[in-house]
């Protein structure tokens, strides 16, 4: 089971998670069980990704304010906040404070696992994102200085001409370097080139 479809429960309640626990469960999503915020909190570096749903009240730590801990120390997984009947107030409060959906018990078992997947989805995107980064940016270590300047170029779209009379170098010499840029960068295209660009910063997307 990949631990980005990893599904964190934190609740009070042992009837409550026992009874998420069979629902993510039969729904192929493997789960962690917390009987409180914080003890969620004390098993953290353990946590690489998935999604977390919490109940809004419980003693120690509410669900409001494991959001603001979360928010602080830039946590970055979606959080569903279960409440109980009548507690909408906090339920709105923990929408400000980051939380992605809220549910009421009793609350709609479909409803819940579509906004489970969601959350899991936009985690796997925002982690495959930061792994695309991770993998341009060691790429372009790789680079010489002078390929970092033809790339600078080329990613501005001016034409190898161009390039070759901005740095003082000859048009066929650019064509080489280009090739080295192309072959280090593993793009397959200039647009794939300018897609790499504007994920590692070196051309932002206001240019």
């Amino acid at each position: 089971m990949p631990s980005e479809g990893l599904v964190h429960v934190i609740d009070d309640d042992e009837a409550m998670r026992d009874s998420l626990s069979f629902l993510l469960g039969s729904a192929r999503l493997a789960v962690r069980l917390y009987d409180s915020a914080v003890l969620f909190l004390a098993a953290l570096a353990e946590v690489k990704s998935g999604c977390i749903i919490t109940d809004v009240r419980m003693p120690q730590m509410s669900g409001v304010d494991l959001l603001k801990r979360l928010n602080d120390i830039k946590m970055g997984l979606p959080v569903i906040v279960i409440t109980g009947h009548g507690d909408v107030q906090l339920a709105v409060e923990a929408m400000k404070a980051g939380a992605v959906d809220f549910f009421e018990k009793p609350f709609d078992d479909e409803a819940l696992l579509a906004a489970v997947r969601s959350a899991l989805a936009s985690t796997q995107q925002a982690d495959r994102h930061k792994a695309e980064t991770g993998e341009v940016h060691e790429r372009l270590t790789r680079l010489t200085n002078r390929e970092r300047d033809v790339l600078q170029g080329l990613v501005a779209g001016k034409p190898n001409k161009i390039i070759a009379f901005d740095l003082g170098i000859s048009p066929r010499t650019v064509e080489i370097y280009r090739a080295n840029v192309m072959t280090k960068m593993k793009a397959g295209s200039l647009s794939d080139l300018v897609r790499m660009a504007l994920v590692s910063g070196v051309l932002s997307h206001d240019a």
